[in-house]
Formats: structure tokens, C-alpha cells, sequence
């Protein structure tokens, strides 16, 4: 089982526009491809130095090349998307784990 997780700093004021956008369009649109096979997203507790509040969203694969797929095909358009949508008040980064049993 792989976990790509992507953890996104965003502006407090832009909070709620930026949740209702990943929850209706960000997270239906990557479930849409059929590459992974469910979703979480989590709300970081802890208070950041700049204010901004994070969130981790944790998208779950059986196949590492559905996750390479992803990130070669239908991942650009998504972050260009969020780039423009939210410009100057996200960051963002990525991290891939394999379950280790």
C-alpha cells in the first residue's frame, strides 16, 4: 500500500474558500482518475510561526506506477489550478510512503 500525502500551509484568511474548493473539486477530481482507492484529509493542530493553518490530504494506492501515473499526468493541471486559485497564500509539498509489514 502507498500513501501520497500532500501537506498545504494556507492562509488563514483563505481557509474556508480553499477547504470547499479541495472538497469539491481537488479530492473528486483525483479519486476521478480511478488510481487510488480512497482519501483522508486531516487538519494539522498545531499553530504555525506565519499563522497560516496546514492540512495533510492522504490518497491511498495499491500500485506505486498509479501514484507515478498521477503525479506524470493528472497532477499538473490540479496544481496549477490551486496555484492560481490561491496565489501567495498556499504552500505546498509532497511525500510518497510504501506500508511497510
Amino acid at each position: 500500500m502507498y500513501l501520497f500525502n500532500e501537506t498545504v500551509g494556507i492562509d488563514a484568511s483563505a481557509e474556508q474558500e480553499w477547504l470547499g474548493w479541495v472538497k469539491a473539486v481537488y479530492i473528486p477530481s483525483v479519486l476521478n482518475t480511478q488510481l487510488f482507492t480512497g482519501h483522508r484529509i486531516y487538519k494539522v493542530l498545531h499553530e504555525s510561526e506565519d499563522g497560516s493553518i496546514s492540512y495533510s490530504i492522504q490518497f491511498f494506492s495499491n500500485s506505486l506506477e498509479n501514484v507515478v501515473q498521477f503525479l506524470e499526468v493528472f497532477a499538473p493541471p490540479l496544481v496549477e489550478q490551486q496555484r492560481q486559485k490561491f496565489s501567495h497564500r498556499h504552500v505546498a509539498f509532497r511525500t510518497l510512503l510504501e506500508e511497510m509489514k
